[in-house]
């Protein structure tokens, strides 16, 4: 009888291969996040709140000049989200049975965030740049990354918003568990509720005309609690992987 068949290896190679994918998903949301948060730095477009000299003004069609630095982050934040989809499925599969309804819920907010993020990153890269190389310039200020009040920023704050929400339903999976899994459980926890304090505060003193610095405060955050729980739910699987490991190991010989 093949291992495959053997309905005791089964279960064990699927949680053994479930918590591999963990592993390598939480280490590349950890490293892209990092990469991804140092190219934005150093990447802050001339515009919105943060700007006090030089900044590009309405109808935005002289940012060319700022192509690629400025665009060169969303090529990882492209990628940080795909891996970060892939971890909160490994999560998903991490979680026990009666609470697998809270990972699923995360799950779906996770995919929400990954379309509408994904559709925002490409578009911005694909379109804006040859647009105005081409003077094709209609339409450009409502799509453009320096604009604060565009679509652009809108969708990432979106975006990060159902981001957050993930992060509240995956919370309760890593309840009552060991000193580790409560520490990740904290950190989303925090990242939830700061993201809810930031958006509060921001939206009763600024209102409408909160242009970009609700975008910077939930990206900082969500991208911090991608890289603390990146880096601990990568020791949380490979823990995992050792004991799932040890059944195999055994009934092969």
């Amino acid at each position: 009888m093949t291992g495959d068949s053997n309905p005791e290896v089964g279960p064990a190679l699927l949680t053994a291969t479930s918590n591999r994918v963990g592993l390598y998903s939480a280490i590349l949301t950890a490293l892209t996040t990092l990469v991804t948060f140092s190219l934005a730095i150093i990447a802050i477009p001339n515009s919105g709140a943060g700007c006090r000299e030089n900044c590009f003004d309405y109808p935005y069609v002289n940012t060319l000049s700022e192509f690629p630095r400025d665009y060169l982050w969303m090529l990882p934040a492209m990628l940080l989200v795909v891996f970060y989809v892939i971890l909160v499925v490994s999560i998903h599969a991490y979680a026990a049975q009666h609470k697998s309804i809270y990972s699923q819920i995360g799950l779906s907010f996770a995919l929400i965030a990954a379309g509408i993020l994904l559709s925002d990153y490409f578009i911005q890269f694909s379109v804006v740049p040859v647009s105005l190389m081409n003077q094709e310039t209609e339409g450009i200020a409502l799509l453009t990354q320096y604009n604060a009040h565009g679509i652009f920023i809108v969708l990432e704050e979106l975006g990060y918003l159902l981001m957050s929400l993930s992060f509240l339903f995956l919370a309760p999976v890593f309840a009552n568990r060991d000193r580790l899994a409560s520490v990740v459980r904290w950190v989303f926890i925090a990242g939830f509720v700061l993201t809810m304090v930031f958006l509060a505060v921001i939206s009763i003193i600024y209102g409408l005309d909160r242009i970009d610095r609700f975008e910077v405060a939930v990206i900082s955050i969500n991208w911090l609690v991608l890289v603390l729980n990146g880096i601990m739910l990568s020791v949380l699987f490979r823990r995992q992987l050792k004991m799932s490991g040890e059944p195999y190991v055994q009934l092969q010989r």
